[in-house]
C-alpha cells in the first residue's frame, strides 16, 4: 500500500484515551483549515469504536468552527441510546476546549427490507476518462498557486471528472458534477473503515458544486465559502478501493446559502450512499 494512503488510515485510527474519549491528528490538504471530510471520517470512526454489532447508516454533522490543523482533535462520544435495532450517538469535536464539530450517527442491526433506488446517470466510465491532476504544461504554469498546489499534492484517492474541470474560466455552467473516485490501493476488509473513508471522500468537490452557475471559484480573494452541515446515508455494501461515480447537484442557493445533493454508485449501478450540504456562500465587490 503507498504512503499516502497508509498515512490516511493512521489518520482515521484515533487514540482512545478513555471509554468515550478519542484523540485524532490532522493533516494539512492545502487550505489553512482541517479538512471537512477528515472530521467526518474521524468523528464516525470515533463513534464505530463504542458499537458492536451495529452498522452506522447515517449521520449528521454540524461545522461549528475552522479546525487548526497543528492541533489534535478530541473527540467526544455520548453513547445516547444501545437499541436491540438502532443504537445512537452524539460525537463532539474539540480544539482548544471549544467545539469545532457535532455529530449524531445512527447504527442499525443488518436486516433486509424493500428495495428501489435511483438509476446511475448515463456517464463515461472512469477507465475513459483522465485524473484531475492531468493538466497541460501550458495551462498549468498560468493556475494560481492554491490549485497549483491542489493538483500537485500526493492524494489518497483516484478522482476522474466527466466533464474535465477548466481551471481558467470562470464561464456559468450548469450545477451538475460526475467525478469517479476510489482509494488508490486495496484496502482491508473492513466495513467501518470503508464507511469512514466514504465520509472522508464525500466532503470533496462537493460544496463548490453550488458556485458553477454563477462563475465563481473558492481561490478567488473576494469569495467567503465554508461548510454549514452536512448529512450522510450509508444504503448498501461496497468498498472504497473501487470505482464509484459521486454524482453532485445543486438545487438551491440563497441567503448567501448553497445546497448540494450527491450520490455513489458502483459501476455495476447499485446505489451504496447519498449525501446533502449546505454551506456558506458570500461574495463581496472585487476591490482588484
Amino acid at each position: 500500500m503507498r504512503g499516502i494512503l497508509t498515512d490516511l488510515l493512521n489518520l482515521l485510527k484515533l487514540e482512545q484515551l478513555e471509554d468515550n474519549f478519542f484523540r485524532g491528528e490532522s493533516r494539512d490538504i492545502g487550505s489553512q483549515r482541517v479538512f471537512g471530510g477528515q472530521v467526518l471520517g474521524q468523528a464516525l470512526m470515533a463513534a464505530n469504536y463504542t458499537v458492536e454489532g451495529f452498522e452506522a447508516h447515517s449521520l449528521h454533522a454540524y461545522f461549528l468552527r475552522p479546525g487548526d490543523v497543528k492541533a489534535p482533535i478530541l473527540y467526544e462520544v455520548d453513547r445516547a441510546r444501545d437499541g436491540k435495532s438502532f443504537t445512537n450517538r452524539r460525537i463532539v469535536a474539540i480544539q482548544h476546549g471549544r467545539p469545532i464539530f457535532n455529530m449524531t450517527a445512527s447504527f442499525q442491526v443488518p436486516e433486509e427490507g424493500v428495495q428501489h433506488q435511483a438509476q446511475k446517470p448515463d456517464v463515461p466510465g472512469p477507465d475513459d476518462l483522465a485524473d484531475i491532476s492531468d493538466v497541460p504544461e501550458e495551462v498549468f504554469k498560468t493556475l494560481p498557486l492554491e490549485i497549483q498546489r491542489f493538483l500537485t499534492r500526493e492524494r489518497p484517492m483516484q478522482m476522474r471528472p466527466v466533464d474535465p474541470v477548466d481551471f481558467t474560466s470562470l464561464e456559468p455552467r450548469d450545477p451538475i458534477r460526475y467525478v469517479w473516485i476510489r482509494a488508490i490501493d486495496h484496502l482491508p476488509d473492513d466495513p467501518d473503515l470503508h464507511r469512514s473513508l466514504l465520509a472522508y471522500l464525500s466532503d470533496y468537490y462537493f460544496f463548490g458544486t453550488s458556485t458553477q452557475p454563477h462563475g465563481i471559484r473558492w481561490e478567488q480573494r473576494n469569495i467567503q465559502m465554508a461548510s454549514l452541515d452536512h448529512a450522510m446515508w450509508f444504503h448498501r455494501p461496497f468498498r472504497a478501493d473501487e470505482w464509484m461515480l459521486y454524482a453532485i447537484e445543486s438545487p438551491n442557493a440563497s441567503g448567501a446559502r448553497g445546497l448540494v445533493m450527491g450520490r455513489f454508485f458502483k459501476l455495476d449501478g447499485t446505489l451504496v450512499a447519498s449525501t446533502v450540504q449546505e454551506g456558506l456562500v458570500r461574495v463581496w465587490p472585487d476591490t482588484n
